[in-house]
């Protein structure tokens, strides 16, 4: 269920996915938070870092990891204003982070509830509570502004 906490944070999300707009990068952004703290952020950098990993999720999770000087990070939210892709859902897995917050629905590559539904899937070994559709319009829009002026 979202709250204000999460609109809040989600909003932190929306400006990292609107710095990477600024920088040419498909605007998705990502803050990492434990205990009311952001511990990483991190928005879109594949075409800058010419690496097809350096999704926002990935951003959020690595800065988080070296902050936390674990590569584990539990009872942390996830706010990213796209829904993860497959990638992007293993990794948060793989870290462990309780919960995840996002906002767009990803009806092409989304993994937690849009294409696949990765986080439910009862052989895997960790299972992220997920929350979808936080300031849907505001990061659906970004998305959508950004498309409509490349064209």
């Amino acid at each position: 269920m979202a709250s204000q906490v999460d609109e809040y944070f989600m909003g932190m999300a929306i400006r990292q996915a609107e710095l990477a707009a600024r920088l040419g990068e498909v605007p998705v952004g990502a803050v990492l938070v434990k205990n009311g703290l952001v511990i990483g952020s991190g928005h879109n950098m594949p075409i800058s870092q010419n690496d097809p990993s350096s999704h926002a999720e990935m951003m959020a999770i690595r800065n988080a990891g070296r902050v936390m000087n674990n590569y584990r990070l539990p009872e942390t939210t996830l706010y990213v204003t796209l829904e993860p892709c497959m990638m992007c859902s293993g990794a948060i897995m793989n870290a462990r982070i309780s919960r995840l917050v996002y906002g767009a629905a990803d009806l092409k590559t989304g993994c937690v509830h849009s294409v696949l539904s990765l986080f439910d899937e009862k052989k895997l070994n960790h299972h992220t509570e997920c929350v979808g559709g936080v300031l849907s319009d505001s990061c659906a829009n970004l998305l959508k502004n950004f498309f409509k002026d490349r064209r």
